[in-house]
């Protein structure tokens, strides 16, 4: 089933019945119960790296009740936790003064999954959280202004060298973007973890001479823990 009649059969049957909590199944009127939402809210800490080569721009830490519903939305059939997730990281993201230093009105380019796996999936959660992200932050979008041209293996259990390769010409700049080149791209994607699916990403886009102008993502790990995940990888390599 793809992503629009996904989204369609969630909309008739809320006409007919109230959908549980995403995350605990509790009767609510929305995406998420009162709890819920408290509990991942807690985990915002809006976060800004705004320097080069790649600023970035995160609205949480990745763990706890956030990272569940992360986990949820990707793996668990739950589509419609993008709109919440993607309207508190705008919302954050318009009352940054990273924002408020761009120039211009950036066009919002998700970071996108291999085809595949989104038939597979029946929706892209990148790609969802971009609509989401952009109904409130009034920016345009171009869903496909990436297409994955080949899979990847998942980069956790990389180390970062092999990140990088895994990465090689991973990305083509789609046929929208293409036809309607935008003169800066703001990237978006779930979770940042090292960077080096945004860096693979951003290298596409500079090569066609787009501009890059950062990345937003919902969350992000703690330094501690990037950290160590880095140093866990690079070990295992040698």
């Amino acid at each position: 089933m793809g992503e629009g009649q996904v989204q369609s059969l969630s909309g008739l049957l809320n006409l007919f019945l109230e959908l549980g909590c995403s995350l605990c199944q509790r009767s609510t009127p929305g995406e998420l119960c009162q709890g819920c939402q408290r509990q991942i809210q807690r985990c915002q800490g809006s976060d800004a790296q705004w320097q080069e080569p790649l600023p970035l721009f995160a609205w949480g830490v990745y763990g706890g009740a956030l990272k569940r519903a992360i986990a949820t939305l990707k793996y668990d059939n739950q589509p419609r936790l993008a709109r919440p997730l993607g309207h508190w990281l705008a919302q954050a993201w318009l009352e940054s003064s990273q924002q408020k230093m761009l120039r211009q009105k950036p066009t919002v380019v998700p970071i996108p999954m291999y085809a595949a796996k989104k038939q597979q999936r029946g929706y892209d959660q990148a790609e969802l959280l971009a609509k989401h992200f952009c109904e409130f932050a009034g920016l345009p979008l171009q869903r496909r202004g990436l297409e994955r041209i080949r899979s990847t293996e998942a980069q956790f259990t990389l180390s970062a060298t092999a990140r990088e390769e895994n990465l090689s010409d991973a990305f083509r700049v789609g046929k929208e973007l293409q036809r309607h080149r935008s003169s800066a791209v703001l990237l978006l994607d779930d979770v940042y973890t090292t960077g080096a699916t945004a860096r693979s990403a951003m290298q596409i886009l500079h090569h066609h001479a787009i501009e890059v102008v950062g990345l937003v993502a919902i969350a992000k790990p703690i330094m501690e823990a990037r950290n160590k995940l880095e140093h866990k990888t690079s070990s295992s390599s040698l």
